[in-house]
């Protein structure tokens, strides 16, 4: 069961000039969660990934992780709770320059200084846990499908052992059957490492198959968090078009075949 907070965003407001993307916007993930997040086009999904992560700044509002008020820490103290969580980043956004393992090993570089044989056998370690080939560690991204790109990301957001994890639109991209096994790796590690999991996505099928509650951005704030039968009960425009349309209906249907 899911526990206390480990991200708690309260009042927050974003904007870039006059164009306010958050005004007052309060969320709260709880340790061992999948939060997906779903909004339309514009209603700052990423934006307020961004904000919590620090790359952000708010222009109001509060923001704790790990119940450390974000906004207030230090330069160091900030980069120590940063080591807590990993984040994938929509296409993986791996260094083009850097082979696989190369990449994984960036946190631990950043971080930690750890022998180079150790650090090797760490990454080695993580192409696996993410269901990689071991060859695929000496390969450059664009020696790389899609997919696998997406499951390198992955691995170097594990790199560090974290206890989040914030994933970015994980399976934008990926063919269906590819989007299904993403899906079930996430749930896999969330279940087997632990983790809470901070998830971005318009995918139907993976609010379906592995998120616990869902937050609904709309009108500058999140608008409702519930499970999905929960959400198909709130009257909202938006809600009921996103969840009991006929690509939210075909999605319910395949979740109760699976």
């Amino acid at each position: 069961m899911a526990g206390a907070p480990v991200i708690r965003v309260s009042g927050l407001v974003n904007a870039f000039g006059e164009q306010v993307v958050h005004d007052g916007l309060d969320l709260e993930v709880r340790q061992g969660e999948i939060m997906g997040v779903v909004g339309g086009s514009g209603t700052g999904k990423s934006v307020l990934m961004r904000s919590i992560i620090g790359l952000q700044p708010p222009r109001a509002g509060e923001i704790e992780v790990f119940g450390h008020d974000m906004c207030a820490l230090s330069a160091a103290e900030a980069a120590d709770v940063r080591r807590h969580w990993g984040v994938l980043f929509q296409n993986g956004a791996l260094f083009s320059g850097l082979t696989v393992a190369e990449n994984i090993e960036v946190p631990m570089r950043e971080y930690y200084d750890l022998d180079e044989a150790l650090m090797d056998e760490i990454a080695a370690y993580k192409v696996g846990l993410v269901g990689l080939p071991q060859e695929a560690g000496p390969k450059y991204p664009s020696e790389l499908s899609g997919g696998m790109k997406k499951r390198a990301g992955l691995a170097r957001a594990l790199a560090l052992d974290p206890e989040l994890l914030f994933l970015d639109e994980p399976t934008a991209g990926l063919d269906p059957i590819g989007a299904a096994a993403f899906d079930d790796l996430i749930r896999s590690l969330r279940d087997t490492l632990g983790l809470t999991v901070f998830l971005i996505t318009h995918d139907l099928d993976t609010l379906h198959a592995i998120c616990d509650r869902v937050a609904v951005l709309a009108d500058k704030r999140v608008l409702k968090v519930g499970t999905i039968p929960e959400l198909l009960e709130f009257e909202h425009p938006w809600v009921q078009e996103y969840f009991s349309g006929p690509r939210g209906r075909a999605a319910a249907q395949a979740s109760e075949r699976g």
